[in-house]
C-alpha cells in the first residue's frame, strides 16, 4: 500500500498526444491514460498524480519540457487556482479552433450527423466580455478577511482573487471594493453569495443574505452603492423576495441596445441574457443571414426569454411567436416589444419540456422555427416542430452534447438536413461550447 501511494505522488514525464475542451492534456502512458490539468497537445511535461480513477488517471502539471506553439502565459494571477477559466494558457485562435473541433466531433459521435458545410467559428474580445456573473463570498478566519470570487478548481473554497479578467471592467474593480465592505457589516457571515449584472445604463448588485442586515449594514451598503452609483438589491429567498437596499421593489430596468435593429431590451438583475454582449450581436447577425426573415411571414420562436431573437426578427417583417416558461420573462418580452412600438409579436407562457399540442400557437403555418433552449436542449419539443411544417430550424445551443443529439432526432426522424453549423465562442478562457445549427427541409 505504501509503495502505491509513493508510485501515484511521483513526478513522471509523457509526450500529450490531444487536449480536451476542459483544458487537459491527454496522455498515453503504459497501462492507462492521463488527463493533465494544463499540458497542451503536442508538449512533453512532468506531472504528478492527483487521482486515480478505474479507466484514467487525474493529474497535475509540475513542468513544460517542450512548449507547444499555441501556449501563452495566462493573464490571470490565480488561474489555476480559480475554477472560472480553464484555457488561459491556451491562444485565442486555438482556443476557437478547439471548440469548433469539439462541436463537430460532437455531432459526429452523438448524433451521427455532419453538416453540409462548417459556419466560420464566432468569436469577440478574448478578454473583458462577461457582463453577469455569481461570485461565492465567505469569511475566512485564517485570512482575516472575507474573499470574494469564483470557487477553485476541485475545491469548495472561493479563490482569493481581486480581479477577474474575462468581467467587464466596471465589475471586474468592484471585487476588492465588495471584500472589504462586506468585511465590515454585521451579517458578514450571513452573505454567500453576490450576483452582478452591468447594463449599458448602469450596474446592478443582489446580495444572497441569510440574516436581516442592520441599520448600521443598511447605511453601509447605501452608501457603496452611491459611492459607485450602481443599484443594490437583496434576496433573502427566491426572487419574489428581492428588494433594493432601501425595501422598495420597483426602479429603473436595466437594458442594453441593439443599435442594427433600433432595439432597447429591458432586464431584471436577475434575468437571463446572454453573457457577452458583443457576441450576442454577432450570433443576432449570422442568425438574421441564416433564416433570412421575410416580410409576412410567420416565424415560431421557442424559448424566447425578454425577445433577443424575437425582436430583431419581428423588426424584418416577420411575424413572430415567441414561447417561454418563467412567466416574468413573457411580461419582460411583451414590454420590450411595447417599448420597442412593435407589434407583430406575440408573446405566450408554456413549459416546453412537457408540450402541449393543442396549444393555439402551434397551430398555423410557420416558415421557420427558432430555438434557443437551456443545456438540456429541445428533445421534447422536436416532435411538435416538426408538425408546425416549418420548412427553416435555426437552433442555438449552448451544449454541444444536446445540440449533437437533437439533430440526430431532427434528421433521422423528422426529415431534415443539417445543412450548417458552427461554434460560437461566448466564453472565451473557459471550456463551455456554444453553437448555431440551421436545418432545412423540402416541404
Amino acid at each position: 500500500m505504501a509503495r502505491g501511494r509513493q508510485q501515484q505522488h511521483s513526478v513522471e514525464e509523457a509526450g500529450i498526444r490531444d487536449l480536451m475542451i476542459d483544458g487537459r492534456g491527454v496522455a498515453d502512458i503504459p497501462g492507462k491514460t492521463v488527463f493533465i490539468d494544463g499540458a497542451l497537445s503536442g508538449e512533453r511535461v512532468r506531472f504528478r498524480r492527483r487521482r486515480s480513477r478505474k479507466n484514467v488517471d487525474e493529474a497535475d502539471l509540475v513542468e513544460v519540457l517542450s512548449a507547444a506553439a499555441e501556449r501563452v502565459s495566462p493573464r490571470c494571477a490565480v488561474f489555476g487556482i480559480c475554477g472560472g477559466c480553464s484555457l488561459q494558457h491556451l491562444d485565442a485562435a486555438a482556443q476557437l479552433a478547439l471548440k469548433q473541433k469539439a462541436m463537430l466531433d460532437a455531432l459526429q459521435r452523438i448524433g451521427t450527423v455532419q453538416p453540409q458545410s462548417v459556419l466560420p467559428a464566432l468569436a469577440g474580445e478574448a478578454f473583458g466580455y462577461r457582463r453577469r456573473a455569481r461570485l461565492g463570498v465567505r469569511l475566512v478566519e485564517k485570512k482575516g478577511r472575507v474573499l470574494v470570487g469564483f470557487r477553485e478548481k476541485y475545491k469548495p473554497y472561493i479563490a482569493d482573487m481581486t480581479y477577474c479578467e474575462t468581467l467587464v471592467e466596471p465589475l471586474a474593480k468592484l471585487i476588492s471594493p465588495l471584500s472589504e465592505l462586506i468585511q465590515a457589516l454585521d451579517i458578514r457571515r450571513e452573505l454567500p453569495q453576490i450576483e452582478l449584472s452591468y447594463g449599458d445604463n448602469f450596474s446592478a448588485l443582489v446580495f444572497r443574505v441569510l440574516a436581516e442586515p442592520t441599520s448600521a449594514d443598511r447605511e453601509k451598503l447605501q452608501y457603496f452603492a452611491a459611492r459607485h452609483q450602481l443599484q443594490l438589491w437583496l434576496q433573502t429567498g427566491g426572487p419574489l423576495t428581492l428588494k433594493l437596499i432601501d425595501n422598495t421593489t420597483h426602479a429603473p430596468s436595466l437594458h442594453y441596445l441593439l443599435p442594427e435593429y433600433k432595439l432597447c431590451l429591458e432586464y431584471g438583475p436577475l434575468d437571463f441574457v446572454q453573457v457577452n454582449q458583443n457576441m450576442n450581436r454577432l450570433m443576432l447577425k449570422q442568425a438574421m443571414e441564416l433564416l433570412k426573415p421575410q416580410e409576412g411571414e410567420r416565424i415560431l420562436d421557442l424559448f424566447c426569454g425578454i425577445g433577443n431573437f424575437s425582436l430583431p426578427l419581428a423588426r424584418s417583417g416577420a411575424r413572430v411567436t415567441g414561447v417561454e416558461l418563467d412567466q416574468a420573462m413573457v411580461k419582460k418580452a411583451r414590454t420590450n416589444a411595447a417599448l420597442n412600438n412593435i407589434e407583430n409579436a406575440d408573446f405566450y407562457v408554456a413549459d416546453l419540456s412537457r408540450p402541449e399540442e393543442e396549444q393555439s400557437w402551434w397551430q398555423g403555418d410557420y416558415a421557420a422555427v427558432l430555438l434557443d433552449p437551456p443545456r438540456a436542449g429541445a428533445l421534447e419539443v422536436l416532435p411538435l416542430v416538426a408538425r408546425t411544417g416549418a420548412r427553416r430550424i435555426l437552433y442555438i445551443s449552448c451544449h454541444a452534447g444536446s445540440l449533437a443529439r437533437d439533430a440526430g432526432v431532427l434528421v433521422k426522424e423528422h426529415g431534415y438536413r443539417l445543412c450548417s453549423a458552427g461554434a460560437m465562442d461566448m466564453f472565451p478562457q473557459t471550456g463551455h461550447v456554444e453553437a448555431m445549427a440551421l436545418f432545412e427541409k423540402d416541404i
